[in-house]
């Protein structure tokens, strides 16, 4: 029997960082990311007892790393009664326009797409404040050779962006979108993932 793993944490752009972390570290598998409706969301991992454990440790502690505090906890044997909460299907919040939930089949791979050999790096700014996020964006693209990823929504103007390229293409992006913010919102994080795992890419417009 699987045992599910929950790591609740502010912010989509943290989350994003400690999610990538967790399954980096023990043989576990990213469920999906459900928004609460404030800045929390919550991480569902799912695999062996020991496994699930090690992964929510890491979960805390990159949490703590970075700022902020995590409230986690092992379902060591979940009742066959509580899939129906840990698998749903997605929707879009009408409050605010973001997904309801970040699950891996979001956004599937083309069909004979020829995947690229080397991975690129992801970086994440988050912002309070929709002028301040297109405000950093502009700056992001301008400031190096990156792609923009798309835009993800949790609500009470909590908005991240996505940036993907080279590890120091996106490294000098972030830097000179987290300087853009400025007096126009609240800079939240800004962060690059050099070598995002595949269960957290997979949730993540391509």
């Amino acid at each position: 029997m699987m045992a599910l793993g929950f790591a609740e944490i502010p912010f989509f752009s943290i989350t994003a960082l400690v999610a990538d972390a967790a399954v980096k570290a023990a043989q576990v598998r990213l469920l999906g990311i459900e928004t609460t409706g404030n800045e929390n969301l919550l991480i569902r991992l799912e695999g062996d007892i020991a496994a699930v454990q090690s992964a929510l440790a890491v979960a805390e502690a990159r949490s703590a790393a970075l700022g902020a505090s995590a409230i986690v906890h092992c379902l060591a044997k979940p009742d066959d009664g509580l899939a129906g909460l840990i698998h749903f299907p997605n929707a879009q919040n009408p409050l605010y326009g973001g997904r309801d939930q970040f699950l891996p089949g979001d956004f599937p791979p083309a069909p004979h797409k020829i995947m690229s050999q080397k991975p690129e790096a992801l970086g994440i700014l988050e912002t309070q404040g929709l002028t301040a996020i297109l405000e950093a964006t502009d700056a992001m693209l301008k400031s190096a050779n990156v792609t923009l990823v798309g835009k993800e929504k949790i609500g009470a103007a909590y908005v991240t962006v996505i940036v993907k390229g080279d590890v120091a293409a996106v490294t000098a992006a972030i830097e000179a979108g987290a300087k853009a913010v400025g007096p126009l919102g609240k800079l939240i994080a800004a962060h690059v993932i050099a070598r995002p795992h595949d269960d957290l890419a997979a949730l993540l417009p391509k």
